[in-house]
């Protein structure tokens, strides 16, 4: 899973979070850096509201918290959304001894990036082409 250091770095290099169910986050500077949020229809909701979009919590938290501005949250993207946030950039993902290697192909150019998950090699690449699109 990735953490919420990379998912931070991501927020700040301009990715955005549309929510969907099935969305995994956290709440970071609350007393809840440990926790992780998932988005369902049931416990947690995003509502449309006239003073922007929140995340409600209905009422199966035991520390009751109603809601929160959803630019107070980090999305922790899963792998597939990664992979998916790449687009046509990305060519390939390979393991091997431990060591993850993910290459993608921008303007022509091959770039390749290693990590220890496929979601921090995901995020390491994506960090590049945004702050390539900046």
């Amino acid at each position: 899973m990735l953490g919420v250091q990379v998912a931070r770095q991501l927020k700040a290099a301009g990715l955005t979070w549309k929510p969907r169910l099935g969305d995994r986050f956290a709440i970071p500077d609350r007393d809840l850096d440990d926790e992780l949020f998932v988005l369902s229809n049931m416990t947690v909701q995003v509502h449309d509201r006239p003073e922007g979009r929140i995340i409600g919590f209905n009422g199966t938290t035991e520390w009751a918290l109603d809601d929160v501005e959803i630019e107070e949250t980090i999305w922790l993207p899963r792998e597939d959304q990664l992979r998916k946030l790449l687009g046509a950039t990305f060519r390939s993902l390979h393991h091997k001894n431990n060591t993850y290697e993910v290459r993608v192909e921008l303007l022509g150019q091959s770039h390749t990036f290693r990590g220890g998950t496929a979601e921090d090699t995901y995020a390491a690449a994506l960090l590049h082409l945004l702050a390539a699109a900046a």
